[in-house]
């Protein structure tokens, strides 16, 4: 890659492995319904005037009806699900669990009837990749969490139901139109409940940084860097990140919020990402002589395929 591909895939991987942390410290002041009002509503006003100068909004009326359940299942749902068990689960933990993404990517695709083969390989790694998962709840989840470990799994599918959502039904419309869109549509939606859980007093300049930061930095900047690393490497390329986020929560949140980095994190840590890693990869092709059909040359995962252009790590 070139320098300015590195210096945005470096950029990416600190600006998607940060949300955890700041999640963490924005519900120690408002509500999760009001962070995601908060950080929905700035970060789809600031995008709003580029998708109003280069005219992406104009080509979305006959699909909103689509654009509005990939909202709810890809922003309005998972980062209240998220925000909320944030508030019972270490931010490290959180961005560990999300990692499953790519995991449920290849068993959602599957289910909806992706015909992209299952070899033992991808097997393999969706086992190990489980295992890396059941690590995580053995050693680092305590009975009381179980609640919030469930909204991190509804999280996980919501994050890789999105892409495939995309794939199929919004491939061809701009995806700076669709974001905008859809924040917008998420800030709608939130406003009534937000308002009237908004904080008695004014929250500390901690908790203010902390939204400011989600809203502009971690959704507003992150999908302008976003397209541009896609436009510089390529969606293939660019979606690496989301190998290297967890890593990036993991270290802020022991060094900046003091949580525990214990060796089921580790463990987990590694299972997780190698699993996924493995079971994302093209099935091998089959032997020249035989033709195989279309769809086989899909990647069934979502996590990498082109659509991912609109992948939301989403947090």
């Amino acid at each position: 890659m070139t320098a300015r591909g590195w210096a945005l895939f470096a950029a990416m991987c600190v600006i998607w492995g940060i949300p955890y942390l700041l999640i963490k410290v924005a519900v120690g002041g408002v509500t999760p319904a009001t962070l995601v009002f908060l950080r929905t509503a700035v970060g789809g006003l600031l995008l709003l005037p580029l998708a109003l100068r280069r005219g992406s909004l104009r080509a979305l009326g006959p699909s909103w009806r689509v654009i509005a359940v990939y909202t709810v299942i890809e922003v309005a749902l998972p980062w209240w699900l998220l925000s909320d068990a944030e508030r019972r689960l270490s931010s490290s933990l959180s961005g560990l669990l999300v990692a499953a993404v790519p995991l449920t990517g290849v068993v959602i695709a599957r289910l909806a009837g992706d015909h992209d083969r299952v070899d033992a390989r991808r097997l393999f790694g969706l086992f190990v990749g489980l295992a890396g998962v059941a690590v995580l709840l053995g050693f680092d989840v305590g009975s009381g969490d179980i609640g919030a470990v469930a909204e991190v799994g509804l999280v996980t599918v919501g994050y890789a139901a999105g892409p495939l959502l995309i794939a199929r039904k919004l491939s061809a419309l701009p995806a700076d139109g669709v974001v905008t869109a859809s924040l917008i549509l998420a800030a709608a939606a939130y406003a009534p409940l937000s308002l009237t859980q908004m904080p008695a007093a004014l929250p500390s300049a901690r908790v203010l940084a902390a939204i400011s930061a989600l809203a502009v930095v971690c959704t507003a900047v992150a999908f302008l860097v976003f397209f541009a690393l896609i436009a510089e490497v390529g969606p293939l390329r660019a979606t690496v990140i989301t190998y290297v986020n967890p890593a990036v929560a993991v270290l802020l949140g022991v060094t900046i919020l003091g949580e525990r980095f214990s060796v089921g994190t580790a463990l987990g840590f590694v299972l997780i990402l190698g699993g996924s890693f493995l079971a994302t990869q093209r099935a091998r092709k089959p032997a020249p002589a035989s033709v195989a059909p279309v769809e086989a040359q899909v990647v069934a995962s979502p996590a990498l395929a082109q659509p991912d252009v609109m992948r939301e790590d989403p947090t």
